[in-house]
């Protein structure tokens, strides 16, 4: 899945963070940190980004040519 370019419920923009979210966490950061140092308040916005998964890899993997 994409991540949204704003937030569902608030409107903010979040899109631009996700590289960096997804590269701290991979180095071994914590979620929490991560988001706090990235101005992640609202409940919401953190949602969106711990609920994110990354399918696109997989999902190449099935489409027709």
């Amino acid at each position: 899945m994409i991540i949204p370019v704003r937030c569902f419920s608030c409107g903010k923009p979040i899109a631009h963070l996700w590289e960096e979210y997804k590269r701290r966490v991979s180095e071994g950061e914590l979620p929490k940190k991560v988001l706090d140092d990235l101005g992640f308040e609202r409940f919401c916005c953190r949602s969106v980004f711990l609920g994110q998964t990354d399918l696109v890899e997989l999902i190449a993997k099935f489409k027709k040519s």
